[in-house]
């Protein structure tokens, strides 16, 4: 984790109340694992929510995707006639 996002997250004052009903194994699961980091259940449930999204935000690619990708922004189209169009009546109004 970032050291300011922790920092901020530190700060933050606890106000908010999330209330979970889980099984039993799940429980004991959270438990152990709040054990093992040193970390509250919140803090657990932040940390584990925050390396999904950044995961979700990570774009990662491999074999024929990769290339792909890498020769479209290497050799990227001409821009369509629409697209110059709308660049013009853009800068003319901005302008």
């Amino acid at each position: 984790m970032a050291k300011a996002a922790k920092k901020d997250q530190a700060r933050e004052r606890k106000t908010a109340r999330m209330e979970l009903r889980v099984a039993p194994s799940v429980r004991e699961l959270i438990e152990r694992a709040t054990v093992v980091s040193g970390l509250a259940a919140g803090d657990l449930a932040y940390e584990g929510a925050r390396r999904i999204l950044e995961e979700h935000e990570r774009m990662a690619l491999r074999g024929a995707d990769r290339e792909a990708f890498l020769r479209a922004v290497s050799q990227p189209p001409p821009p369509a006639s629409r697209l110059i169009a709308a660049l013009r009546r853009h800068r003319s109004k901005i302008s």
